[in-house]
């Protein structure tokens, strides 16, 4: 005799249903798509043709995509340095004030934030520079070639700081009072008692920290396409703004899809590999 469904279980199915769906047909479904595209000369509209790995061959061969590929590891690696540096520290310094306002960069979005700071930059920081005659603040650092990156780090770190400061906040309250009662009466100062006592038993937090933050930079996107759009000379082109802009502009769609499917897959193995390093280093501790 068949088991008749329970309230709860039709209201889970009815829940979980919609959600599966959605979830296939926005992201599943597409990612399958851009797979299957990848094999083709497909432009983004009319006909194609399958060219089986040429897409993927050429790839390695662009110089374009290098260095979109450089751009994009070189502040990824600044990035998440910097972002995790400050959280902690920030986390340490005001474990109990303050401690709304560092979710305060997270709430406005990525490209609003970005023109923001593109106005800053492009017209306040010169002016400023102009009356106190500081000679680097009198031209926008966003025209520099060399330095307009920089510009575009200080930016995805403000604006990434807020979420893993929190984290590291949920981090601090899990270690137990006593521990650091145990370690003053042992003599231990502030520096000691940070590595010996606080870093260790904060160490999954710094994973997950090390990770998302690792992961959001290397798809930076919004800050690019506010501030530099990829300039000047492609200086700041990272390689999810070159798969949008030259994808759906530029007739590359199925040449970007190819790039699209390798950027997956070296963001899944960098994840893997950080996930891995860090749970060996979190046992040993």
């Amino acid at each position: 005799m068949k088991k008749k469904m329970s309230n709860r279980e039709r209201t889970f199915l009815a829940i979980v249903i919609p959600v599966v769906v959605l979830f296939f047909m926005f992201n599943t479904l597409p990612m399958l798509k851009g797979i299957v595209y990848s094999f083709t000369n497909y432009k983004g509209y009319g006909s194609y043709e399958y060219v089986g790995l040429r897409n993927y061959i050429d790839l390695f061969t662009d110089a374009r995509v290098g260095k979109s590929y450089l751009f994009t590891f070189k502040y990824a690696i600044a990035g998440t340095i910097l972002v995790n540096v400050l959280s902690l520290l920030m986390a340490l310094r005001f474990k109990s004030a303050l401690r709304g306002i560092y979710f305060v960069p997270n709430i406005l979005g990525g490209l609003v934030i970005g023109y923001i700071f593109s106005f800053i930059f492009t017209y306040i920081l010169p002016v400023v520079g102009d009356v106190f005659g500081i000679g680097f603040l009198q031209n926008s650092i966003l025209a520099s070639e060399k330095y307009a990156w920089i510009g575009v780090l200080i930016v995805g770190v403000w604006q990434a700081v807020a979420m893993n400061t929190i984290i590291y906040i949920s981090g601090l309250q899990t270690v137990p009072a006593d521990v650091y009662e145990a370690s003053m009466l042992d003599g231990a100062g502030k520096w000691k008692e940070f590595w010996k006592v606080t870093f260790p038993l904060v160490m999954p937090f710094v994973t997950i920290n090390l990770i998302l933050s690792t992961k959001n930079f290397l798809m930076v996107f919004d800050q690019i396409l506010s501030l530099t759009k990829g300039g000047p000379a492609q200086s700041t082109e990272s390689i999810s703004y070159l798969i949008y802009k030259n994808g759906m502009d530029g007739g590359q769609f199925g040449f970007q899809s190819a790039n699209a499917v390798i950027f997956f897959i070296v963001i899944v193995a960098i994840s893997l590999f950080q996930m891995t390093v860090m749970n060996r280093k979190e046992e040993q501790l």
